[in-house]
């Protein structure tokens, strides 16, 4: 790809990157001298970034109640559409969406020109993966915010999940060119990864825990998404230590706890990892989290309570489908799982990729083929899904599958090595699987 090599070997995202380390704020956009914009800038600043929430409900309460007497002001109802957002992500009730669509559009409404709702907006349909509509709203938002960073976080998102590796490589160096903050950063790690640079991503990543100043939301962020590069490298005691740093950081911090059960589960305490997911999926029932406490479940052949935890992952379907969340690529991945209806499954995959015709796009769309037992078909879709070069395990393994049920026996058994030898407990389901098949 034309700027994969600019992501990857530096010119001049990597001076950004060594500056913003060396001199901090020097580079960064100035924030407005008016109290409110700069309570409206924040907001949205730690929304756009992908932190942890951090907005007590009485700070929400506070802002509904200023509203209320000032129920055109677009500036508290920008904020309060943000502050739902960070409530959302706190808590996973995903009834804050709507209700953050609602103040962002009464903003508008009151102000056709405040530049900030329509990013509210924006990141609004990210949350709900509706990335056409993201991407509409980001560009807007970049006419409106001429020399903001903020707008290519919004864009890039979106261009990822569409599919438009270059173009998306390309505002992320924007972004990173005007504020090289934690926000850029951690989109520069996240183009490394996706092509297959998991070190460079790692030093990405440290530069953006730099910048986060030991403040402990984004600090911990960080450290997840640190620990997440060196499990997926096999490091597992690496992962360990930003894992529980994260939890001292901010004690209780669910994707901590999620990690935690992770890492101790590629420490073979599956006691442990138990023990850290249920609590990660009872503090905030995401999909992830519940799923995990199901497969670690099934581990201690719990099987009726692993039933159960599975059951509430439709119920949490549901729910965010109600608040227009699109579920469609999560949940073909975990249907053809189970192989829970393949038939309609390959359907829902393929609707999926649709909307996301991304590089896991192309994988629900294989894996659920592969599933179905059609496996002629998949192979190409596996093939695309690592045409960036990605060293995702699990790729690699839904590669692999294919490639078996299709007859391909070794180039399976090649695919199941290269998952395990990039982490050895790659998945609480599917590495036993691969090493059984190895055997």
């Amino acid at each position: 790809m034309r700027r994969r090599t600019t992501v990857l070997l530096g010119g001049a995202v990597a001076v950004a990157l060594a500056l913003g380390s060396l001199v901090g704020g020097v580079f960064a956009q100035p924030s407005s001298s008016d109290p409110a914009t700069a309570a409206t800038e924040a907001l949205a600043g730690r929304a756009l970034t992908g932190a942890a929430g951090g907005v007590p409900t009485a700070n929400v309460a506070g802002l509904e109640e200023q509203v209320r007497v000032s129920p055109s002001d677009s500036g508290l109802l920008t904020q309060l559409g943000f502050a739902y957002q960070l409530r959302w992500r706190e808590t996973a009730d995903a009834s804050y969406l709507p209700r953050s669509e609602a103040a962002l559009r009464r903003a508008l409404r009151a102000d056709r020109a405040e530049p900030n709702a329509v990013l509210g907006l924006g990141s609004l349909a990210l949350i709900r993966h509706e990335f056409r509509e993201a991407l509409t709203y980001g560009r807007r938002a970049e006419r409106l915010l001429a020399g903001s960073s903020r707008p290519y976080g919004v864009i890039g998102d979106a261009l990822i999940e569409l599919g438009r590796y270059d173009d998306a490589f390309g505002a992320f160096e924007r972004m990173v060119s005007l504020r090289p903050g934690l926000a850029a950063y951690a989109r520069i790690a996240y183009a490394r990864e996706l092509t297959g640079d998991r070190t460079g991503a790692i030093a990405a990543l440290e530069l953006a825990l730099d910048t986060a100043a030991g403040q402990p939301e984004p600090s911990a962020f960080v450290l997840v998404e640190l620990a997440k590069l060196e499990l997926g490298l096999g490091r597992t005691e690496a992962a360990a230590r930003h894992t529980y740093t994260a939890l001292r950081v901010l004690p209780g911090y669910p994707a901590a706890r999620l990690e935690a059960a992770r890492v101790e589960a590629s420490r073979g305490r599956f006691g442990r990892a138990l023990a850290e997911a249920r609590r990660a999926s009872e503090a905030i029932p995401t999909q992830a989290a519940v799923a995990l406490h199901a497969e670690l479940l099934d581990r201690a052949e719990r099987h009726a309570e692993a039933r159960r935890q599975r059951a509430t992952i439709t119920v949490i379907d549901r729910l965010l489908q109600a608040n227009g969340v699109q579920v469609d690529l999560e949940s073909a991945i975990y249907r053809s799982d189970y192989r829970i209806q393949p038939a309609r499954t390959v359907l829902l995959a393929r609707r999926a990729r649709a909307d996301r015709p991304s590089i896991y796009g192309d994988d629900a769309v294989a894996w659920a083929l592969a599933r179905s037992g059609r496996c002629d078909e998949a192979l190409p879709f596996a093939e695309r899904a690592l045409r960036l070069g990605t060293k995702d395990p699990l790729l690699y393994f839904h590669r692999g599958y294919a490639e078996g049920c299709a007859g391909n026996r070794g180039a399976m058994r090649e695919w199941y090595k290269r998952a395990l030898e990039l982490n050895p407990e790659f998945s609480v389901r599917w590495a036993p699987v691969a090493r059984a098949a190895l055997r």
